[in-house]
């Protein structure tokens, strides 16, 4: 972890304790927040698309036979796009998730997704541009926002671990939907990234993360 990034956790930190006392109870049992962003684009993104509807443990599987599948290569936009259909869904991969995997590595070469440059757009056009590929919603492209471009004010609100996490520290009586978790989170505002990390973190999981 930077210099840089521990002083933007630390402020970061800071603000919601001072702004949600609930909040605060939750950062003090779990502890200094780790989140460190910059994960390599494309394979997050195509981790991404691997664990959608499967446990993480299987998840992780698959992901590792599917690198040792592409090797010398590894997990790389030319090294899927050479890759038969055969050998995709010879690592366990649905035939939807083969298409994913090879739209995704399309747009990736031929620049309809522009993952050199995504750092540069605002949230809402990083978010159009990576949901324009097939298998890619909007909870995956918002996942790539917080753990690949390190953005700091991402509120997942289909998110079934935030909403559990909200549910369970505010004693509601059930899960909040998506306008009573915007409404909650503008007082985390500019930090609604590392608000989520504290809830996924406290219910012992974070997503794209070995933790």
């Amino acid at each position: 972890m930077t210099d840089t990034l521990a002083k933007t956790l630390q402020k970061a930190c800071r603000h919601l304790r001072r702004c949600d006392s609930r909040l605060a109870q939750l950062m003090k049992h779990v502890g200094p927040c780790t989140l460190v962003p910059g994960s390599d684009p494309f394979p997050s993104l195509a981790r991404a698309i691997v664990a959608q509807m499967i446990s993480t443990k299987v998840a992780k599987v698959i992901s590792e036979r599917l690198e040792t599948a592409l090797s010398p290569r590894g997990l790389t936009p030319a090294a899927v796009k050479k890759a038969s259909e055969e050998k995709l869904r010879g690592v366990g991969l649905s035939r939807n998730k083969v298409l994913a995997l090879k739209d995704l590595a399309e747009r990736s070469i031929n620049g309809q997704l522009p993952l050199d440059r995504l750092a540069e757009f605002d949230d809402e056009d990083a978010i159009a541009s990576l949901t324009a590929v097939r298998g890619i919603g909007r909870w995956t492209a918002e996942m790539f926002l917080i753990f690949s471009l390190g953005r700091l004010d991402v509120l997942p609100v289909d998110d079934f671990g935030l909403r559990a996490g909200v549910r369970d520290l505010y004693q509601l009586s059930e899960l909040p939907g998506r306008a009573a978790l915007r409404s909650q989170g503008e007082t985390w505002r500019p930090y609604r990234s590392i608000a989520t990390w504290y809830f996924w973190r406290g219910r012992g999981w974070v997503p794209q993360s070995e933790e």
